[in-house]
């Protein structure tokens, strides 16, 4: 069957090695590699019969990886660390090529093998971080966006090193084709703004009149393949030509609806590239020379560490951002393995040489989700060899806090809490790090004390042994969890609230004595839900029902085997099944001119009033006695089977 029969086997084998990768929490990624490894010519029995054709092949899965990434492009998602992403980024990648390049040449290669080396490791992998970030709940933390915002940058230097390392490491090209590349790169980028702007939209609203999902799809996949073969012929990069038509396509009404209709074809063609991938690694070469990979390994993660850290902090990122940039963005990243096929092939690194970076590529990819694990245990040990500890207070009551409730976390949340705490005249005191949230509670009046929350020498300023309880709004689950030991072991009596940040914290959280943990998430959704039903005429007390069984699906597992909570509970489910309404009378009302004792309301209506509100006086449990009049406002309490 040729061609058609090495197809299937790969399939068959991605979809093991997706399997595999998913049992342990992998991203498939790296199980479509470790397939084509066992399938690959170097591993013997079941195997392509021809590896190149299915490189070919794999050539169609680089274009739609990068005309995928040109759809999701978007500026507005640098906008929260637009200075760490779009400056810090820059200087990253400059910074690896630069420690790439020296440590090549420590290593006996030469120069242009060793400025490859730079440039493929100054890519990071998007989809094992973005993998491990979910892992570990630490999405929509201000780490997870400074990571995210850095590799956008990386994803998008994909094109240009694809145009500038081949150029600058051919003795024969020199500077004058490199000036000659780049000014087809502009000329290019000119046509596709004036055909993304003026003919592409026009031509993709045509199509779309027609309601035709095949014929949109089809339009879609040829104009990103037929724009980077045009790119092609014109002596540019294939990947160069589909990621700009990806970005330009991006802007016009269809991007969404392209990008969700070309994943699918990009994800299969991506799974036969990144098998391809796999087929280079040479088992028998990784065994006999795992100490220069591993030495590869070790040493790219140490500089590319140190560097991108340093990146955050020289940003202005402290507390355990920068560790936990570091601890998560060391690797080699799968467009190097794009790079890597354009060097090799190219013949700017030899086979040795590319064999050397496709292991230590992976192996550092492997490594990633237990390196990033490492960010908690390592920032504890930080914070208990520090002996210095940034304090500052503002707006404190003079008599000092007593009987107080304290805010970890002067956020958006934060300040909610507080301005309800202050409304109810209840003491609090915020904890904050961020200076722009602590220069909007000190314009607030709030009390608050400028530090790091998770260090003691703060949470003692807090004055802990005389507040009544701990509530904690910090994203970032580190932190969190270092409070929330603190806090148990030295003041137990103390009930601690906490904001989660994914329903996998929930458990080790309740386990580290915490009273309870929301998921904002599923609040908003559920109070989202809760308006849609109530505006649809639904019973009050059948959308209770409905809200309080969500909760207990999500809730339930996590503090089921709590005891104390569950006289709370039920009496929370109770008090949710009483409906109180309000009743305007008007003049035709039966109930005017007639009293309670009269009306035996109860007995014929199963209500009760508990409130009249006349006159802007309110009357709490009214006397028999009282005789209603026109315009009193009656509330009335009852259940939902009443």
């Amino acid at each position: 069957m040729g061609i058609a029969a090495d197809i299937v086997i790969i399939v068959v084998a991605a979809l093991i090695g997706g399997l595999v990768a998913q049992q342990f929490r992998q991203p498939l990624v790296l199980g479509y590699i470790l397939a084509g490894v066992v399938i690959g010519p170097f591993s013997g029995g079941m195997t392509v019969s021809d590896p190149h054709e299915v490189e070919k092949l794999a050539e169609i899965g680089v274009a739609l990886l990068l005309f995928a990434l040109g759809l999701e492009f978007s500026l507005r998602e640098l906008k929260p660390v637009k200075y760490v992403a779009l400056i810090g980024g820059p200087i990253q990648i400059i910074l690896t090529i630069l420690y790439g390049y020296v440590l090549g040449r420590w290593m006996g290669w030469d120069s242009g093998p060793a400025l490859w080396l730079g440039g493929l490791a100054s890519l990071s992998s998007t989809m094992v971080i973005l993998k491990t970030l979910m892992a570990q709940g630490m999405m929509g933390t201000l780490s997870s966006r400074v990571m995210i915002g850095i590799l956008i940058v990386q994803d998008l230097a994909v094109v240009p090193l694809l145009i500038l390392l081949p150029q600058i490491t051919n003795p024969a090209a020199g500077l004058p084709a490199l000036g000659v590349a780049l000014l087809k790169s502009v000329i290019f980028l000119a046509m596709m703004l004036l055909l993304g702007t003026r003919l592409l939209p026009r031509f993709l609203a045509m199509i779309s009149r027609w309601n035709s999902r095949e014929l949109f799809i089809l339009t879609i996949t040829a104009t990103g393949l037929g724009i980077g073969y045009a790119t092609y012929l014109a002596g540019l990069s294939f990947a160069f030509g589909a990621f700009v038509a990806g970005m330009v396509l991006s802007e016009s009404d269809y991007g969404h609806q392209a990008l969700s209709d070309i994943i699918p074809l990009r994800d299969l063609f991506g799974l036969l590239f990144f098998t391809s991938v796999g087929m280079l690694l040479d088992p028998a070469f990784l065994l006999a020379q795992w100490p220069g990979v591993l030495q590869l390994v070790l040493l790219v993660a140490l500089g590319k560490g140190l560097i991108v850290a340093g990146i955050a902090r020289g940003f202005g990122y402290g507390n355990v951002i920068p560790l936990a940039v570091g601890l998560a963005m060391f690797q080699i990243g799968e467009f190097s393995f794009v790079l890597g096929q354009v060097g090799f092939s190219g013949g700017f690194l030899n086979a040795e040489q590319h064999a050397y970076i496709l292991a230590a590529t992976i192996i550092s990819m492997l490594l990633t989700p237990m390196a990033s694990g490492l960010t908690a245990p390592l920032y504890g040990l930080k914070k208990r060899l520090s002996k210095k500890e940034l304090l500052e207070t503002m707006n404190l009551p003079e008599d000092g806090l007593h009987d107080h409730v304290v805010i970890a976390g002067g956020g958006q949340v934060g300040q909610h809490i507080a301005t309800i705490l202050r409304q109810l005249n209840v003491p609090f005191v915020v904890i904050e790090l961020a200076h722009r949230a602590v220069d909007e509670c000190k314009r607030r009046g709030l009390p608050v004390i400028y530090g790091d929350a998770g260090h003691q020498i703060v949470l003692e300023a807090a004055q802990l042994s005389d507040a009544k309880q701990v509530l904690i709004t910090i994203p970032h689950i580190t932190t969190t969890e270092t409070i929330v030991r603190y806090v148990h072991q030295h003041f137990p009596r103390l009930k601690i609230v906490v904001r989660s940040v994914g329903i996998e914290q929930l458990r080790s959280l309740y386990e580290d004595g915490v009273y309870m943990v929301i998921l904002p998430e599923l609040e908003a959704g559920l109070e989202i839900a809760r308006q849609a039903l109530l505006n649809l005429n639904l019973p009050v007390t059948e959308i209770q029902k409905f809200t309080d069984a969500a909760r207990r699906d999500h809730y339930h597992h996590a503090y089921a085997d709590q005891e104390h909570l569950k006289h709370i509970r039920s009496l929370k489910n109770a008090s949710d099944l009483l409906q109180l309404r309000w009743q305007e009378l008007n003049q035709d009302s039966l109930l005017v001119g007639r009293s309670l004792r009269q009306l035996d309301m109860r007995q014929l209506t199963g209500a009760s009033v508990v409130g009249v509100l006349r006159n802007g006086q309110f009357m709490a449990n009214p006397s028999a006695d009282l005789v209603f009049q026109a315009g009193d406002m009656v509330a009335l309490i009852g259940s939902g089977q009443e």
